[in-house]
């Protein structure tokens, strides 16, 4: 008789755990293995005794991390036994080195997205579909309303409003995350620039990772103390606490994210703050790109890893498709799901 029924990945409080494997993906806090998606923040986290990520992403891991942590690498498609379980990473188009994880087990096929885009981006390896019995999928766009335009040339968009800006004497701020953001936006920009364009501190290794990966980025320098004069500076949004804005004479400012779809401008994002321009310049699937993905991986279960998963798991089920929050991967809540063979994850 099966005494406890659990999902070949589940829910617990350290995140994502394979108890077949004894591995978790992207965990929470400190754990024996960590299988790392990527190296943002909240997907990598310090502490934990051995990690594993892929090849080209290592160099962002440890930047992260810390270069002395015990890291195996994997290239896009190799595998890797964790006793009966397989483990393979795949690309997942996020940021460099970003992976779907794909654990296999007794014939049943799971993947985990992480997160993931599907539109062109020059600065990583592209999404590739990979096929599953059971699909963990992230929402962070999750909801209708999000639809990037996948006509969008988005290194001529900021060239011209740097120009534009310069022309009249103002330095350009754009501002976008430090891993990720800032190196697509310079690799939008590498046909373009014509002048180094000026990073801020917490941007220069992370970029340096992507330069060793033979990523072609636009120049870039420091920023620094100097007299600027029609510069475009990239910058994380925390620096609109800090005393850069102080040092960058006359300015405009624009943010790059998909949050800024239908934000208007000079209106306030975000903790009160306000940019003079946004560019729709997302690292995530939209609407369209995650029921996209989901139809392409033909899972015949799918379970939403996001905090406003509701709207997602809601049209999936409209659609016949059997779509669970992931709070139904605790093994209390998923030993009631219907039609499950539960023999396979006892």
């Amino acid at each position: 008789m099966i005494q406890d029924h659990h999902p070949l990945i589940e829910w617990t409080e350290a995140g994502l755990f394979c108890r077949a494997g004894g591995f978790h993906i992207d965990p929470h806090r400190p754990v024996e293995l960590a299988v790392l998606t990527h190296a943002h923040s909240d997907h990598a986290r310090r502490g934990s005794r051995k990690y594993f990520s892929t090849t080209s992403g290592a160099g962002l891991v440890r930047v992260r991390l810390g270069k002395s942590i015990d890291l195996t690498t994997l290239r896009y498609g190799e595998s890797i036994s964790f006793g009966d379980v397989r483990v393979s990473l795949h690309p997942a188009g996020h940021i460099l080195g970003s992976a779907q994880v794909r654990v296999e087990c007794g014939g049943e096929v799971w993947v985990a997205s992480g997160d993931y885009k599907r539109d062109a981006d020059p600065s990583c390896e592209p999404f590739e579909v990979v096929a599953c019995d059971t699909f963990i999928t992230e929402a962070t766009f999750g909801t209708p309303k999000y639809a990037w335009k996948k006509t969008v040339q988005h290194g001529h968009d900021i060239w011209n409003w740097w120009q534009a800006n310069a022309q009249k004497g103002h330095n350009s701020v754009l501002f976008g995350y430090s891993l990720g953001k800032t190196q697509r936006i310079l690799a939008e920009l590498a046909a373009h620039a014509d002048r180094p364009i000026l990073l801020h501190d917490s941007m220069i290794e992370l970029t340096q990772c992507y330069r060793e990966q033979g990523r072609t980025l636009a120049p870039t320098s420091r920023l620094s103390d100097t007299l600027l004069e029609g510069d475009l500076i990239l910058a994380p949004p925390s620096a609109l606490r800090d005393d850069l804005l102080a040092r960058l004479g006359t300015f405009k400012t624009a943010f790059a994210s998909g949050w800024m779809q239908g934000q208007r401008e000079g209106a306030p994002y975000r903790g009160g703050q306000g940019y003079d321009h946004g560019f729709v310049m997302s690292d995530h699937a939209d609407w369209a790109d995650l029921n996209r993905t989901i139809d392409e991986t033909t899972a015949r279960r799918v379970f939403v890893l996001h905090r406003s998963q509701g709207a997602l798991v809601r049209h999936l089920r409209k659609r016949g498709i059997d779509a669970h929050s992931y709070e139904a991967l605790r093994p209390e809540n998923f030993s009631r799901l219907p039609g499950q063979n539960l023999e396979l994850f006892s």
